[in-house]
């Protein structure tokens, strides 16, 4: 696991031309790094190689962009638990709504990152932050119209509303026109007056625009007739109501006959002598050419489609709208112009080609939120359901679980991306295996964060793996405690059989046992291995001898030597720690314990070859090895006596 967290190793491949080399190196963070420039110098050649790093995704290195990744994946959880069982016209509020929180999320990163660009003094920065913005403008304006025509499917009439609403809030320019306008000392000869004026009957905020006529209208007592009458025909425009009792027949009726007043006003020139409420009776009949004359204040070919269709064709059809769309973008965009990857993403959206849709995204946009999210909302609305994928998964899996390997590359959205692998049902837990071994544990509070992650999800092979990582990585820092308690959460008895080995030669370099919380509270977990149990019952012994319990102490002792389950090489420390319990004025050892020790005792000395002077070890070594033998036969030998003695008073 620690293999894959080091430095790509970057491979040298020559150019064909000569002097030139390129590399390349693939990180774990999708880090492409390549060679694109290589200067020869001297005979030698040698030269500088010029690094570029690319990175996949930047975005999620962005901190504000990381509250979009963050709030949307609370949206995202919930959106997961509405009930599938539930009716299709039940759950259609609740998407509407969630797909606005969706919008909401977007548009609060929007106004921050704006708020920044503007605030800074790094003109690079500002750039990177006002390229985020145009990018998240986009983004919104694209899940808006896909919310009113997929989600939302407004139905004829209702459906001007929707997208009068969508071009409105994506066009928001005229509000602050309006404002610079009205705080102006006169208003009505403000030099954007009549921008504002055209503006607001652009978008059909009607009333907006009567109220700025006023103004011009009080100016002009001579011209007030014309703007009464002007007045008259925009408060009588007929706007369709969903909520009301009027039927869409009806109000059909009602409008063509507005719109035939106007045209009356038009064609009797009663606006001849003013050439801005001339323009304005031209824009409520819907003549195109006066349309297009204002491209400047409509600004794209939708909102001119929007427009034109409040003027000329208020109760549009969903299934009509690609026909005015189609044409709307042919009017606007000069001949020679080749549309932008937006116009072709919202054109396929006109002409309800969801499909399109997301590849055009997939390929414009810097990275998968946006299109992993609104496929996921899209396929829980039942609009994407004879969709798959060649491959075996389908669309909004796919999509899922691109853009959640992408968020396991940082240091901190990895743990969001748990939960969309959690939701993709066919390969979700095999990339959550695959990613969750590329997380690098930093810290034992972040091994364990992965770790609980495996251990909900019954992971063993993933959990096994990062205790023997943290166990190795605490035996190296010679933290003896923290390895033996990540070996025994691995349940690896070899491991666990190592580190209670370093806990003896610990214990027999210093006297003293580190770690003793650990020890003490082993329980069950004891039993992992032979090694680990006699480290627990050693370390209980010493308990029991401090307590003054000689008897408990001095049967576990004897037990652990002779049930075989401490080392042969610890016997020496096992004998030498019953000699304080041999030397007691009270006999703590019975005759016949006292034989077993003296016959563990001769076992040793025999295998160890002791008794003999030479050999390999120091003299001073033997020396020592020979005196604690001398003492302990001397100790067991006045024990046994003393024993037998107190053992035959008794019987008698």
């Amino acid at each position: 696991m620690e293999e894959v967290d080091v430095e790509p190793v970057i491979t040298n491949i020559p150019a064909a031309s000569h002097g030139k080399h390129l590399g390349f190196a693939w990180g774990p963070g999708d880090i492409l790094l390549f060679e694109t420039l290589y200067k020869a110098s001297g005979s030698a050649g040698s030269g500088c190689a010029f690094i570029h790093e690319v990175r996949k995704d930047e975005d999620i290195y962005s901190p504000i962009l990381r509250k979009l990744f963050n709030e949307s994946h609370h949206i995202f959880v919930g959106l997961q638990t509405i009930r599938e069982d539930l009716p299709s016209k039940n759950k259609k509020p609740q998407f509407v709504s969630i797909s606005k929180n969706y919008r909401s999320v977007i548009r609060a990163c929007m106004e921050e990152l704006q708020q920044v660009a503007v605030s800074t003094k790094d003109a690079q920065v500002a750039m990177q932050y006002g390229n985020q913005v145009s990018i998240l403008l986009a983004i919104e304006l694209i899940w808006n119209l896909c919310e009113v025509l997929f989600i939302d499917a407004a139905p004829a009439g209702s459906l001007l509303l929707h997208l009068l609403d969508w071009v409105r809030l994506h066009k928001a320019d005229v509000d602050e026109k309006a404002r610079d306008v009205l705080q102006s000392e006169s208003p009505a000869e403000h030099h954007d007056y009549w921008d504002v004026v055209m503006s607001y009957v652009l978008q059909g905020r009607l009333d907006e625009a009567r109220q700025m006529l006023m103004k011009q209208a009080n100016l002009q007592p001579a011209a007030r007739n014309i703007y009464k009458l002007m007045d008259t025909l925009l408060s009588k425009m007929p706007f369709y109501n969903p909520g009301g009792n009027q039927t869409l027949t009806e109000f059909d009726v009602k409008w063509r006959h507005w719109h035939e007043e106007v045209d009356r006003c038009l064609q009797d020139s009663s606006f001849a002598s003013n050439k801005h409420l001339e323009i304005i009776c031209k824009i409520l009949v819907g003549d195109e050419d006066t349309l297009l004359a204002h491209k400047d204040l409509l600004s794209t070919w939708y909102h001119f489609l929007v427009t034109r269709l409040l003027f000329c064709h208020p109760t549009v059809k969903p299934t009509e709208l690609h026909y005015y769309a189609q044409s709307c973008l042919t009017m606007f965009l000069d001949s020679r112009s080749v549309p932008e990857p937006l116009d072709s993403i919202l054109l396929a959206a006109f002409e309800f080609d969801i499909h399109q849709v997301i590849k055009d995204c997939s390929i414009a946009l810097n990275n998968w939120w946006f299109v992993a999210h609104l496929t996921d909302l899209l396929d829980h609305c039942k609009l994407l359901q004879s969709h798959n994928l060649h491959f075996g998964s389908n669309l909004r899996e796919f999509l899922l679980l691109e853009y959640a390997s992408g968020l396991f590359t940082h240091h901190s959205l990895w743990q969001l991306a748990v939960d969309y692998f959690d939701n993709c049902p066919e390969f979700g837990r095999v990339y959550l295996e695959l990613q969750i071994e590329r997380v690098p544990l930093d810290t034992e509070r972040k091994a364990l964060k992965v770790l609980r992650i495996c251990e909900q999800r019954q992971m063993s092979e993933q959990v096994r793996s990062i205790c023997k990582v943290m166990a190795m990585r605490a035996l190296r820092n010679n933290r003896l405690g923290s390895a033996l308690s990540w070996s025994i959460r691995a349940k690896d008895a070899a491991f666990a059989t190592l580190i209670s080995e370093r806990f003896l030669q610990d214990y027999c370099a210093r006297g003293t046992f580190s770690d003793l919380d650990l020890i003490d509270n082993l329980g069950p977990a004891m039993l992992l291995s032979d090694r680990l149990t006699f480290l627990g019952k050693y370390r209980e012994f010493h308990k029991l001898y401090g307590e003054k319990r000689f008897g408990e102490a001095a049967k576990l002792l004897l037990s652990l030597m002779t049930a075989k389950i401490a080392p042969r090489s610890f016997w020496m420390t096992l004998l030498t720690d019953a000699l304080p319990l041999l030397e007691q004025k009270e006999v703590i050892f019975s005759a016949n314990q006292t034989y077993e020790l003296m016959f563990c005792l001769e076992e040793l000395t025999s295998t160890l070859d002791i008794s003999t002077p030479g050999g390999d070890r120091p003299m001073q070594e033997e020396d020592l090895e020979l005196t604690k033998v001398e003492l302990l036969r001397l100790a067991l030998a006045r024990n046994l006596a003393m024993a037998i003695v107190k053992e035959g008073t008794v019987e008698t």
